[in-house]
């Protein structure tokens, strides 16, 4: 990992809600949003209130910009540092059924519900919650720029692989544990090759076009 080349984010945002009262705020991300398959996976940390940017706080960063190993060796510090955290998982069905943008919220707020102490303020990563009834923030690339936000983005994404890592034992002719559901070359050539499987999202534009193609009569 190169260490020049991450924005680190900071405790600016949450500092300024300990000031004004607030001691259970939680950073929420997803991953797995743009996959062609597998789950979407969000992930809601609690940071002990007035706590410095030192020992984990201060190494976290966008789960994008670390590689697997860092991020695996972070989660775990992560949930024995945190205050609280909490993990919501939606899968490629419902995906389909509601649309990707209302699963990748309600992920949110199963996170959230799993939360071993209770929130009193949301930081979020571009997506807003009008069903949670708490004082929230939703922020562009939030995952970059705040601590409790990139804490999350790591717990989604080292869980979400996971669960991917998982499901290649089951459907091992897709490479999920490579690629993670993701639309790599790689992906793509073994769908041309074998069409979408139970754990694709369907509704999706490229397997929509190949789940037709492979559901027609030879």
């Amino acid at each position: 990992m190169d260490r020049t080349k991450i924005v680190w984010p900071t405790l600016h945002q949450e500092q300024r809600l300990w000031v004004a009262g607030y001691t259970q705020i939680a950073g929420i991300d997803e991953a797995g949003r743009g996959a062609l398959a597998g789950p979407v996976v969000a992930a809601a940390v609690i940071i002990p209130p007035h706590c410095a940017q030192q020992g984990i706080w201060a190494k976290v960063a966008d789960s994008k910009l670390l590689s697997p190993a860092v991020r695996a060796r972070l989660a775990q510090e992560i949930r024995a540092a945190a205050l609280a955290w909490g993990v919501g998982t939606v899968s490629a069905s419902n995906i389909d059924q509601v649309g990707i943008a209302p699963a990748t919220r309600q992920a949110m707020v199963e996170a959230i519900a799993t939360l071993a102490s209770p929130p009193d303020y949301l930081l979020l990563d571009w997506v807003k919650l009008p069903q949670v009834a708490l004082p929230q923030e939703s922020f562009i690339k939030a995952d970059r720029h705040i601590v409790s936000v990139a804490a999350a983005s790591i717990l989604a994404k080292v869980h979400r692989d996971q669960l991917l890592v998982d499901l290649h034992g089951t459907y091992s002719a897709y490479g999920f544990a490579r690629h993670k559901g993701y639309g790599t070359a790689e992906h793509l050539a073994v769908l041309n090759q074998h069409g979408p499987c139970a754990e694709h999202r369907h509704t999706f534009a490229p397997i929509t076009r190949l789940a037709t193609r492979f559901d027609q009569p030879e």
